[in-house]
């Protein structure tokens, strides 16, 4: 098991965490469509396309649904396991990442006028060896959604009339 600040497994091939977080002066209702529906994701990330492939329940992007992500044609297809609107989103990768079992939590608390968002995920390194790089690509790739999401919100708050 790894530490929470995502150090190497007992074993080359394990499980791995990483995590990240941010703080955004915006309301976690505020927040949450920005994370919670897959269209948004390509106004506030580094993505340039971001759809449903088949939705969920409740629709359009709950439990079920299945989202891809791609930068320019290239990218990971997902499918949503718990959605609690506005405090938590998981998902799994489908395909699309070189890892097994990858599951991302994102928790979204209120905290005082704002909210904090906490952005984890578990996988299984697929190739020995790999795991300790994927954690580093994972904790730069977390870390910006993370603070993509609170800085585009707390844009548009103060963009509000």
């Amino acid at each position: 098991m790894t530490s929470a600040a995502g150090g190497p497994p007992a074993e080359s091939v394990g499980r791995w965490l990483v995590e990240a977080r941010a703080r955004s002066g915006a309301s976690a209702e505020e927040v949450w469509p920005l994370i919670g529906e897959a269209h948004r994701w390509k106004e506030w990330s580094f993505l340039t396309r971001s759809e449903l492939v088949r939705t969920g329940d409740p629709a359009p992007d709950g439990v079920g649904a299945v989202r891809r992500f791609t930068r320019y044609g290239i990218g990971s297809k997902e499918e949503v396991v718990a959605w609690e609107p506005p405090r938590h989103l998981a998902y799994r990768i489908l395909s699309g990442f070189p890892a097994r079992h990858y599951r991302a939590d994102v928790t979204i608390t209120p905290e005082g006028s704002g909210c904090l968002i906490a952005w984890s995920a578990t996988f299984d390194a697929k190739i020995p060896g790999t795991g300790r790089l994927l954690v580093v690509v994972l904790k730069r790739m977390l870390g910006g959604f993370a603070t993509g999401a609170a800085g585009y919100a707390d844009r548009l708050r103060t963009h509000q009339p």
